[in-house]
């Protein structure tokens, strides 16, 4: 009875131990008060819980999206690290139990004199067996695998949510460019129009002796002022298309679209709290669960200072006839198990849980970054947004003002002496300037959204 305490109390202190040895996962620590610079979230209503095709109303931008989510190559690969990371975590569970391996061989021997008694002096023996190896979990070195293998998985899993978060940003971004290149393309070829019936004008009023042959040059060069840019956004929306096939793994070619005027950037800069950050922007989540992953490692590392206990059977039959393997002469059968403590093995266990401790402590290093990266970003999208509404609201006064100031100047050209056609010229190139900015405007109010959307983590849901 007393041995039977003594046993009980050497595996209740082994249980002890054991639980010490693997410590227990905890989320970090952070702090996100004041994430979001000049914003004090009013409730935890984000718009990165809004569905990518609930967010983006264009049906052609939709279209583009899910073509672009089922055939870009990004997405592929990611999809390949999260099969390959699911099997290392299938292997990783397998690891609790025994493994199992089947023998057979035939085995030629030419004896010594000494070996075989001078009776026999060649000898053929047959082998049929299995055999069976365990280890014991003690230390929770298995569990600690298993659990980083499976922080592995959930890693490659967010780190393909963060790859369609980036895609479904990049398309509409790309998408939206190619709107506002349409919109200045058509101010341009509008102003090369007006500008060739300017020339027509400034002939007649030559013709009248109102204006001299210097302005009828000066028109012909406020033509090709205004041409010489066409080419130039031709050859953007061009490469624009480009990269949108690209990202929609396509052949270049021509991308369908609608116009910018149509698409109204009526969206609530709803930003939540900067702590759902943890949950709803992908590359934070891919940093935890690294973190999370080193983290087991460590747990391993630190199981490696303490006894392994293994147990092996094997069993089979061998004989020097294979028609005696199923006789009881022919049979065999053993169990054994061993505890094995490392003692000195160069300093590999220390090592390893040095170089354990230091990649987890990166991985900390790196989540905690990442969180202010995201910070960052959320506070530059809101107040580029910001800006781009006070700069169209100005801007469209500046334009009302630049169309008075085209139409004052070219009454006065003609029924005036006191203008000349520069001045006519300098107030059309200033309208067009304001024109051009003014899509900018709008391109810069979409790309904002777009921009605040990924990085609050919309786009993956």
């Amino acid at each position: 009875m007393k041995k039977i305490y003594q046993w009980a109390a050497f595996l209740a202190m082994i249980l002890t131990v054991s639980c010490q040895v693997a410590k227990t996962y905890q989320r970090p620590i952070t702090d996100t008060n004041e994430l979001y610079r000049d914003s004090v979230p009013e409730d935890s209503i984000s718009i990165a819980g809004i569905p990518w095709h609930s967010f983006f109303a264009d049906t052609l931008l939709q279209k583009l999206i899910t073509k672009g989510l089922v055939r870009n190559l990004d997405m592929k690969i990611a999809v390949t690290r999260i099969d390959a990371a699911r099997a290392t975590f299938e292997q990783s569970r397998s690891a609790f139990l025994p493994g199992i391996n089947l023998n057979a061989g035939i085995t030629q021997s030419k004896l010594s004199f000494p070996q075989g008694f001078g009776i026999i002096s060649s000898s053929t023996q047959y082998d049929l067996g299995i055999s069976a190896g365990w280890e014991a979990d003690i230390w929770g070195k298995l569990k600690s695998s298993k659990r980083a293998a499976f922080a592995t998985l959930l890693k490659n899993d967010a780190a393909a949510r963060a790859v369609k978060t980036r895609l479904v940003a990049d398309i509409a971004a790309n998408y939206y460019r190619l709107l506002a290149l349409d919109a200045q393309l058509i101010i341009l070829e509008r102003t090369v129009s007006n500008r060739k019936e300017d020339v027509e004008t400034v002939k007649i009023l030559k013709n009248s002796n109102v204006v001299n042959g210097a302005a009828v040059v000066q028109s012909e060069a406020g033509v090709y002022e205004a041409e010489i840019v066409i080419p130039g956004i031709k050859k953007l929306i061009r490469e624009t298309e480009n990269v949108l096939n690209v990202l929609l793994a396509n052949h270049p070619g021509e991308i369908k679209r609608s116009t910018i005027a149509s698409r109204q950037t009526d969206v609530d800069m709803k930003t939540g709290i900067p702590l759902q950050l943890l949950q709803n922007r992908p590359d934070v989540m891919e940093a935890e669960y690294a973190f999370r992953e080193f983290f087991e490692n460590t747990n391993i590392a630190r199981a490696y200072f303490y006894p392994s206990l293994t147990i092996t059977a094997a069993g089979g039959f061998s004989s020097f006839k294979p028609s005696d393997w199923f006789t009881p002469a022919g049979l065999f059968a053993n169990i054994a198990g061993g505890l094995v403590q490392p003692v000195f093995n160069k300093g590999i266990n220390k090592s390893r849980l040095a170089v354990a401790h230091a990649n987890q402590q990166e991985a900390l290093l790196g989540f905690q970054k990442i969180l202010f990266v995201a910070g960052q970003e959320v506070s530059d999208a809101l107040y580029s947004y910001q800006t781009a509404v006070e700069q169209q609201v100005i801007r469209t006064k500046q334009i009302t003002s630049l169309e008075k100031s085209v139409d004052f100047t070219e009454k006065l050209l003609r029924y005036s002496s006191a203008t000349n056609y520069t001045d006519v010229l300098t107030s059309e190139q200033n309208l067009l300037t304001a024109q051009i900015q003014g899509v900018n405007d709008m391109l810069l109010q979409w790309q904002s959204v777009i921009s605040l959307y990924r990085a609050l983590g919309g786009g993956w849901k």
